[in-house]
């Protein structure tokens, strides 16, 4: 499959990957504190951040039914209209948070949830958009992403086959930037043991077009393991603190933790690749400790080479030790010493064992 080409760089297998911070509700409603998580991101290593383009009243309805309420989880008891106006990245932060993440270097795009933050975005020439996995089943917000041309990310974290399958087709018929499909388990904290790491490779067999990992469990061993079954994106929520709080906080990277993620995803990918039946380039100086055969102890030229005269030890100067049973009543051609390496030159097939032969 071809890679897809975010802000110049391509996604994909054979790419390293993308490692994605989400800020996410973490900026706890200040500026200065949002912009302070994009300065971290950097420094921890990631190569993009990503913002969430909503408001409340675009996301949900302010109203009081019981089907609004959220029951069980991190966010029980939280009314969704209420959740997401504390929540929601304001849209005059966008720009300046946009240009703090170039300022860095790092790509900065976001997840729009309607039409008109669609339309925002495209305004603020973003170089991708993500589609979220509680909107993958929203074919007309895929389908207005996809008419600006530009790449998309989508989370399948709530998505049937039938569904992915769907909002691709939405994809591809309305523009040609691309899409990344993400693994994910929308859970908040997700657990590892419902992580199922092998849909990376699923998806892949299934459909042409890169896969990577929206991981919300706890710590950077599921996204490293993510990386080495082949996800060419990560993306975490990263907070400055867990302790100050805010909605995503509690499963959400702290920028120590998002440098280690960083280290472990390269490292992760750097370690995989494909089958190798032969010796590491690094590990060629080490053939000289394989096992080859030595003179255990002195033989005089012309003497039958007895059991034990010659054995199989590291290191690996002498002959293969596959030759021992050969070599065994051979005859010595020259007086061998105990700690020789064994040559061919040092013995000749004995005349009685050459006519069995």
């Amino acid at each position: 499959m071809d890679p897809v080409t975010i802000a110049g760089r391509p996604v994909g297998p054979g790419q390293r990957p993308l490692v994605v911070a989400e800020l996410s509700g973490n900026h706890l409603g200040e500026l200065d504190r949002a912009l302070a998580l994009v300065d971290a991101a950097a420094a921890a290593g990631a190569d993009a951040v990503k913002l969430q383009t909503y408001t409340a009243d675009t996301i949900t309805l302010d109203a009081d039914g019981s089907e609004f309420l959220i029951e069980g989880g991190l966010w029980d008891g939280r009314r969704l209209h209420e959740l997401y106006d504390e929540a929601h990245t304001p849209w005059e932060w966008h720009e300046p948070l946009f240009a703090r993440a170039g300022e860095h270097g790092l790509i900065g795009f976001s997840s729009p949830f309607d039409p008109t933050a669609v339309e925002f975005l495209d305004r603020l020439d973003v170089p991708a958009l993500k589609i979220a996995s509680f909107e993958i089943n929203d074919l007309p917000l895929i389908a207005a992403a996809a008419s600006t041309g530009r790449p998309l990310v989508m989370s399948t974290g709530t998505a049937t086959l039938d569904e992915i399958e769907a909002a691709l087709g939405a994809a591809a018929t309305n523009g040609d930037g691309g899409v990344v499909l993400l693994h994910c388990i929308s859970a908040y904290p997700a657990p590892a043991d419902e992580a199922a790491l092998g849909t990376i490779a699923g998806l892949a067999e299934r459909f042409d077009v890169p896969i990577g990992l929206s991981d919300h469990t706890h710590g950077t061993a599921v996204a490293a393991a993510g990386v080495a079954l082949g996800a060419c994106l990560v993306e975490k929520h990263v907070t400055l603190r867990r302790g100050d709080g805010g909605p995503d906080a509690a499963f959400s990277l702290e920028p120590d933790e998002l440098a280690r993620l960083v280290n472990d995803v390269r490292t992760a990918w750097e370690a995989s690749g494909p089958a190798r039946f032969s010796p590491a380039p690094s590990a060629l100086p080490n053939l000289a400790f394989r096992r080859s055969l030595y003179v255990a102890r002195p033989v005089s030229a012309g003497a039958v080479i007895a059991e034990g005269d010659v054995r199989s030890v590291r290191p690996a100067y002498g002959l293969d030790p596959a030759r021992l049973p050969e070599v065994i009543g051979s005859v010595a051609t020259r007086d061998l010493h105990a700690g020789d390496p064994l040559h061919e030159r040092d013995f000749v097939i004995a005349p009685a064992r050459a006519v069995l032969s």
